[in-house]
């Protein structure tokens, strides 16, 4: 997951994020339409409604537009029925990637998947093929200037399970049920964090360190996140800074 991770921060420091920010906003909007129609409108009582909108607000996404992505999904304003969807597939140097949807025709999503895997050197994976590599996990990006022990003890404490060191952060794990009370815990005590989410972190992690590996990979990972049904995608690829810096040049 290092890899990914820092290689998001590459793309998010070049202000890819800003660029395409009328595609982010769409993607939020959905997922919390999604998370609305599976738990209900209230925040209160549906953890994941709560933690898509903290994400959507964090993104400067309007508060009216959340609130009418809400309605939609508990059926007061008329919307557009999604599937959730999750593909696998392979990246180039056999690098494992799960990619995660929402659909509202799985037909052409799967197809469209499908191609930019072959157009970019990868290939789709049997259902089960990759998804055992990976497990959901709430993960808190700490950008404070903290020391392991301090911030052991205010996580652990909350519930938190490891954390680890990536490059000029750390990164706090934890069960997706346990990420707001820690991420509260992390507020509570000052410690600034520049994302908090649960996602799927790899097991085993595939190591990338040839220039053209790394460049077909993020070239494959790229193409499917501009895809407007793709929400997440999730890979277990470990490129070495040197060669990330070489990619980002």
């Amino acid at each position: 997951m290092s890899g990914h991770s820092k290689w998001a921060t590459i793309k998010h420091k070049k202000g890819a994020a800003d660029q395409k920010r009328a595609k982010v906003f769409a993607k939020l909007i959905r997922q919390v339409e999604v998370a609305a129609r599976e738990g209900g409108g209230d925040p209160a009582s549906n953890p994941t409604l709560r933690t898509m909108f903290s994400k959507a607000r964090e993104s400067s996404v309007p508060l009216d537009t959340i609130e009418r992505a809400i309605k939609r999904g508990t059926g007061e304003l008329e919307g557009v029925s999604y599937e959730s969807i999750m593909y696998e597939g392979y990246a180039p140097g056999g690098v494992a990637m799960l990619v995660d949807c929402l659909s509202d025709n799985r037909n052409r999503t799967g197809a469209e998947v499908r191609s930019i895997f072959s157009k970019n050197g990868g290939s789709m994976a049997e259902p089960g093929a990759v998804g055992w590599q990976f497990e959901r996990k709430g993960v808190i990006i700490v950008t404070s200037d903290i020391s392991e022990d301090d911030l052991m003890s205010i996580a652990l404490d909350a519930g938190a399970e490891d954390l680890n060191r990536e490059g000029d952060t750390w990164q706090v794990t934890c069960a997706p049920t346990d990420l707001t009370q820690v991420k509260e815990a992390l507020t509570a005590a000052n410690v600034g964090f520049e994302s908090a989410e649960t996602t799927m972190l790899a097991q085993n992690t595939v190591p990338v360190e040839s220039e053209g590996t790394a460049k077909s990979v993020l070239r494959l990972l790229d193409a499917l996140e501009d895809h407007d049904d793709v929400q997440n995608v999730y890979a277990n690829f470990d490129i070495p800074d040197s060669v990330l810096e070489l990619v980002d040049a």
